[in-house]
């Protein structure tokens, strides 16, 4: 019985181990599915960055003008934003309108600008209204800097009457009566004002008619006075009367300027490099480069040096 019992608990003790390896085979849990969660993942991470473009695109079509950042004292943004809707403020008042500009940049020589040249016209009108027989004298008052256009520009040298450095503003207006105006400004105040008031525009004189003050910018003093200090700047300026005038040149101590033609005007400006004794001569021509205007043949212009 002792041999028959241990066999059957030899049986049953294989049985009961076949049994226990099955049991385990059937709960061992399932390889896990990698690639499965590789491409769910890969999914999510799309979906999220879609998400963001497309909120960074709602931004980017938000009118600048509807975000507000109100600064702190240090210049940075608070953190508060005002979104659209809001009050606007008003531009700021807009300035006086200065001169017009001339019609070419090289009749503001010397690296003045239209800025400082409106200053100074401003400065000029502002010194007529001031003195005695300006504003009040039966011419009238000049007006104001923005009736003006501004006619050449450039650094003036002092001389024995009227020393120290400066810079001369020549500017012109049409209505209501033509006025050109030629001002010195000298350490930034104006230290003389010369004003032709009526048209300078007559036919007898010729096509072109050079300006009957036109000395004060190409005579840095009078022959009397002394020489000059060399080089210098001088500028030239008149009339264009006839309108057959397509050209004008100026010659001064043996160079040659070409002049700007500005409505109905002329203006010119250059460097003399040797001493002279005659003025500027002025020459005009038509279309066709035919010579019309000569101003050493014009009995009303001032030739000699005086």
């Amino acid at each position: 019985m002792n041999g028959r019992g241990d066999d059957g608990q030899d049986r049953f003790e294989r049985d009961l181990r076949e049994r226990m390896a099955q049991d385990a085979a059937a709960v061992r849990p399932a390889a896990v599915p990698y690639p499965e969660i590789v491409r769910q993942g890969r999914a999510e991470r799309r979906r999220r960055l879609a998400a963001a473009g497309a909120a960074l695109i709602a931004l980017a079509v938000v009118p600048a003008t509807a975000l507000a950042f109100t600064g702190d004292a240090g210049g940075g943004p608070s953190g508060h934003v005002t979104v659209g809707g809001g009050p606007t403020t008003s531009a700021a008042p807009r300035p006086p309108a200065g001169p017009a500009a001339p019609a070419t940049p090289g009749q503001l020589a010397d690296g003045i600008t239209l800025a400082d040249a409106a200053t100074g016209l401003e400065q000029c009108l502002e010194y007529d209204r001031q003195r005695p027989g300006g504003a009040d004298s039966a011419r009238g008052s000049l007006g104001r800097a923005a009736d003006y256009r501004i006619l050449l520009a450039h650094r003036s040298i002092g001389n024995d009457n009227s020393p120290g450095d400066g810079r001369y503003i020549v500017a012109v207006k049409e209505t209501p009566v033509p006025v050109r105006i030629i001002c010195t400004v000298k350490n930034g105040e104006t230290s003389g004002i010369n004003a032709h008031v009526g048209a300078d525009d007559d036919p007898a004189r010729g096509p072109v008619v050079p300006d009957i003050n036109g000395g004060k910018l190409y005579l840095q003093r009078l022959s009397s006075e002394g020489p000059w200090k060399l080089p210098y700047r001088w500028g030239s300026i008149g009339t264009v009367v006839d309108p057959r005038v397509a050209r004008v040149t100026v010659s001064y101590g043996g160079a040659t300027a070409e002049a700007a033609l500005d409505h109905g005007w002329f203006a010119a400006t250059g460097i003399l490099e040797r001493a002279v004794t005659k003025a500027p001569r002025i020459r005009g021509y038509d279309a066709e480069g035919t010579q019309v205007y000569d101003s050493d043949t014009d009995k009303s212009y001032d030739k000699p040096i005086p």
